[in-house]
């Protein structure tokens, strides 16, 4: 996996968290993963298809979602409700959104899906055919781990 693709989605985070939350960022070790991983219980997944392949999930507990969405939105939430669920969503958009946008200036051309939300107990992920970098975020709302695993097109 090219280190090409992966900054612009860690730069992107940094940038749209620190906007939209105010608060202090910091990152943690970045570790590759080749087989099945747990995911932390609440998780974005956007699909990537052109000169790359590939997908990239922002995984975080439901507690910090939960607080990530309370932030956002300026309201306390107790459930995972559907305004919730849009808000971790969006969030998912503006950071892919920015990173593709920093990739297509570096001249990869390729297209995302629309974030799908996958929330519950003892998930994990399996990626066969493709290493994943998982970069872990800490803020005192609590850690997202953003998980791309990116190939170049054969």
């Amino acid at each position: 996996m090219r280190v090409e693709y992966i900054n612009p989605f860690v730069e992107a985070a940094f940038s749209v968290l620190k906007e939209v939350l105010g608060t202090e960022i910091s990152r943690g070790e970045l570790y590759l993963k080749s087989s099945s991983q747990p995911m932390l219980g609440t998780t974005a997944i956007v699909g990537l298809t052109g000169d790359v392949e590939g997908r990239v999930l922002f995984d975080m507990s439901l507690q910090t979602a939960l607080a990530i969405a309370s932030t956002m939105n300026g309201e306390e939430f107790k459930s995972f409700d559907d305004l919730a669920k849009a808000t971790i969503s969006e969030l998912a958009n503006m950071i892919t959104a920015q990173a593709v946008t920093k990739l297509h200036d570096l001249g990869f051309k390729f297209d995302l899906t629309p974030p799908a939300l996958f929330t519950g107990e003892n998930m994990e992920v399996l990626d066969t055919d493709v290493e994943a970098l998982i970069v872990p975020i800490d803020m005192p709302l609590g850690k997202i781990e953003i998980n791309v695993a990116v190939r170049e097109r054969n």
